[in-house]
């Protein structure tokens, strides 16, 4: 078996709070406590939980935009955490994030061709004619339009908006998108369209997602195998079937009696 794309040993992430009064210690909470788990090229896992489960922590942890107090996050064979900047940057090039906002997450004084193309520049150094010309097929892989460069983001739809951060993403040909909560801000009937869209470019290019989400119903569309977490813990892990059609785990069971019609489970009272 060949070795996986992302591999995470014992991840901790702690956060000291402010002091309850002024003799007492600042006391500490673990957003992410220990967590273990591999992904191979080419398959989507799920990472689900309740607000403050520590999903986002630990997609921020994943993409090293903050260090963790302790365990690794090994990406196509390095550790990011104990990386150089110069050699996290361009370790970069191969993980893109999509974040939960498509309103926050483009510069709406910016058209949309800086938007896209800022990792090129940022990250490769590339001339103005191959950041346009590679801003239009990442624009047309995501059924956009090559005149839509000179746009700005007031002027699309909260999809075609979430769409332009996708093509941001896959501009630099990345191995592994993070996306957390990429479809939470949208119409469920345009949630559907991106994610089919999201499926349809892991089959083109084979991308591999770690996909952060609350939606059990959205997991069990895309997803190859789900992690669920609770206070910054794995509870579970498995398959959507296995997870969704027999949880074992008390809080995998109160999670899937919260989403009516999903899947039926037995529910822990």
């Amino acid at each position: 078996m060949t070795a996986p794309l992302l591999q995470v040993t014992d991840l901790t992430r702690q956060y000291r709070l402010p002091r309850e009064h002024l003799l007492a210690a600042p006391p500490l909470v673990r957003a992410v406590d220990g967590i273990s788990f591999s992904l191979q090229a080419g398959r989507s896992l799920g990472v689900v939980g309740e607000s403050g489960s520590g999903k986002s922590t630990l997609a921020r942890l994943v993409m090293a935009l903050e260090p963790p107090t302790s365990g690794r996050v090994m990406f196509d064979g390095q550790d990011l955490h104990a990386l150089s900047p110069e050699a996290l940057r361009r370790a970069r090039a191969g993980l893109q994030m999509v974040f939960q906002d498509p309103y926050g997450s483009l510069d709406p004084r910016r058209k949309v061709l800086q938007t896209v193309a800022e990792p090129l520049a940022v990250l490769h150094g590339a001339p103005r004619a191959e950041q346009r010309e590679r801003a239009a097929e990442a624009l047309d892989a995501v059924g956009l339009r090559a005149s839509d460069l000179d746009k700005y983001p007031h002027e699309f739809s909260g999809g075609q908006r979430q769409r332009i951060a996708i093509a941001r993403a896959l501009i630099t040909r990345p191995k592994l998108i993070v996306a957390d909560e990429p479809v939470s801000a949208l119409d469920v009937s345009v949630q559907a369209q991106v994610l089919n869209l999201m499926q349809d470019l892991q089959d083109r290019y084979g991308v591999t997602y770690l996909f952060i989400s609350h939606d059990l119903a959205v997991v069990d569309m895309v997803c190859d195998e789900v992690i669920v977490l609770h206070r910054g813990r794995i509870v579970e892990q498995g398959t959507p079937e296995r997870l969704f059609q027999a949880p074992e785990h008390p809080y995998t069971q109160r999670l899937l009696a919260a989403v009516p019609g999903l899947r039926p489970a037995p529910v822990a009272l």
